[in-house]
């Protein structure tokens, strides 16, 4: 095998000199080289191998390579990397192409962020392939700026079709990149392109991927899976179409069709001076702040996919509260489609508190890739109390409700009609269940986080500059952070008024832990307006006091 880190005389296969390392990402590594044979240039790509049966991966790989990039070649003429050769090594393809014009966008992003229009007009160039990929039955499901070559004209050449193809392999190179789909192991498809290009576009205009890279593998993946992304910063008008790409639910990302749309205005209003204001031009509703939305019926908020309409975008998104979980990373960064997760989201592999328990009509189990600290609430940390024994014989269901038993273990008695709307489950054992009705507004979800911090009171307080950026404007504590119990447990509610979707909300949270970093939090949201109907107060006494927490 040829061990390359540096720039060496080794030569690839007896034939390729590497001269020069180009760009390095997770899995892959690219040099300029010299093909001695022909004596031309060329650019080799050293990759780690998708996880098939070891003894199949590099042949049936290396063949997928080479049928991809001549289809392409074929179909985006100048747009694609020519692949001249394909060499199994071990775990390792080298994949050897005519070298491109310009340099690799990893290498011009390593000279800081580029304005918005430079990355819409790169985007523009990268939808053009994919989208020809897609009409032609073709995935790439490796894409990341070390694929993108630049020239000086701001033509882009794409290289890598083949690598992964549809399959169902966890992404192996540039997983700061990959969708959540393919962090899952999930089959690829065109959608984890678009999450991609998404992805890149979201990097142009920040200067970093929406997901750091975690040193491993496996833990940037499972950031991809489960933390939130803080809205980008500099995106200005692209900024909608960033968030509408980086949507979790591969089903809701907008389409092609409607990017290109959002894509082409922007640098419309760029070329002519006398374009037409920014703010009438199509927009995207701006869901970089919803990661993981939950489907939600009868409220008017229904999750769907957008539509152009007269020229206009409309999208009809679910904007469910806020994520999960919150404590925040040392380096302070942010993932996941906008808002921090709800306080009970978990942490897993970072060693930092976790989110304090809470539940909304959103996220799964999360953690944040660093979000901001808060300050910290004024109240007095609730005196501990010790956990309550083992739970008293459950009482009589309220007329008008009944108990349900969820599979999870908890039980809980639930207004007429109420059943899982969904469900989201993280490794480490935590999940969000999400409770509600159809045709009626109001939700209930109950979290549950293995990786909590010790005060419910601080969690609430650190998540409050999520919450308040995850709202639609009008955000508003409702009172103070206050400490209670749960049957003997401590924990904390949190009151807010929030908008979303266009309709003002009221929520109480309330988190407890229940030992050994394990906790629970109920999220009760009804419209505004209704918080003081009898029924909706009547249904969150109910709730409080009838959840039961699996027996150990």
């Amino acid at each position: 095998m040829v061990k390359v880190q540096d720039p060496t005389d080794e030569l690839v296969a007896g034939r390729y000199r590497l001269l020069e390392i180009v760009h390095r990402e997770e899995g892959r590594v690219g040099w300029h080289g010299q093909d001695l044979e022909f004596r031309r240039p060329v650019a080799l790509t050293r990759t780690r191998l998708p996880g098939h049966p070891r003894e199949r991966a590099g042949h049936r790989t290396a063949t997928r390579v080479l049928r991809e990039s001549e289809r392409m070649e074929l179909v985006c003429p100048g747009k694609v990397a020519t692949v001249v050769d394909v060499i199994e090594d071990n775990d390792f393809l080298w994949t050897v192409t005519e070298r491109p014009a310009g340099a690799p966008l990893s290498e011009l992003l390593a000279g800081g962020p580029l304005n918005y229009f430079r990355a819409a007009r790169i985007g523009l160039g990268l939808l053009d392939v994919l989208s020809a990929a897609h009409r032609h039955g073709q995935t790439h499901g490796d894409l990341s700026p070390g694929q993108v070559h630049v020239d000086e004209q701001g033509d882009i050449t794409v290289s890598g079709f083949g690598m992964m193809g549809e399959t169902s392999s966890a992404r192996v190179t540039a997983p700061s990149y990959a969708s959540p789909e393919q962090a899952r192991g999930e089959s690829t498809g065109p959608a984890a392109d678009l999450w991609a290009l998404g992805a890149i576009m979201y990097a142009m205009v920040e200067g970093r991927p929406p997901f750091k890279d975690r040193g491993r593998l496996d833990a940037t993946l499972r950031a991809v899976q489960r933390l939130p992304i803080r809205s980008p910063q500099n995106a200005g008008a692209l900024s909608p179409a960033i968030g509408g790409l980086l949507r979790r639910d591969p089903h809701e990302r907008v389409p092609e069709p409607v990017v290109r749309e959002a894509l082409t205005r922007i640098l419309r209003q760029d070329d002519d001076e006398d374009a037409t204001p920014t703010a009438t031009l199509p927009r995207f509703r701006d869901t970089s702040s919803v990661p993981w939305p939950a489907k939600r019926t009868g409220s008017g908020r229904r999750f769907g996919r957008p539509v152009l309409v007269g020229g206009a975008l409309a999208t009809t998104v679910v904007c469910f509260a806020v994520l999960t979980a919150a404590g925040g990373l040392p380096d302070g960064e942010t993932s996941a489609t906008g808002a921090a997760p709800s306080p009970t989201a978990t942490a897993t592999g970072t060693g930092d508190p976790s989110p304090a328990p809470s539940v909304s009509p959103s996220p799964s189990p999360a953690e944040t890739d660093t979000a901001p600290q808060a300050t910290k609430a004024t109240q007095p940390t609730p005196t501990p109390t010790s956990p309550a024994p083992s739970s008293p014989v459950a009482e009589k269901p309220t007329p008008a409700f009944s108990t349900y038993n969820a599979p999870e273990g908890f039980s809980i008695d639930l207004p007429k009609g109420f059943k899982p709307l969904r469900t989201d489950e993280a490794d480490d054992l935590s999940y969000r269940v999400t409770l509600g009705a159809s045709g009626d507004p109001r939700t209930l979800t109950v979290t549950y986080s293995t990786r909590l911090g010790p005060d419910p009171v601080e969690i609430w307080a650190d998540l409050e500059p999520s919450l308040r950026a995850d709202s639609e404007g009008g955000y508003e504590r409702v009172g103070e952070i206050r400490a209670v119990t749960q049957r003997g447990y401590e924990g904390a509610d949190m009151e807010w008024l929030s908008v979303s979707e266009g309709v003002r909300e009221r929520t109480l949270g309330r988190g407890f832990l229940i030992g050994d970093g394990r906790g629970f939090s109920l999220r009760w949201t009804t419209p505004a307006d209704d918080w003081d109907d009898d029924a909706n107060q009547e249904a969150l006494d109910v709730f409080l006091k009838t959840f039961r927490e699996p027996s150990d």
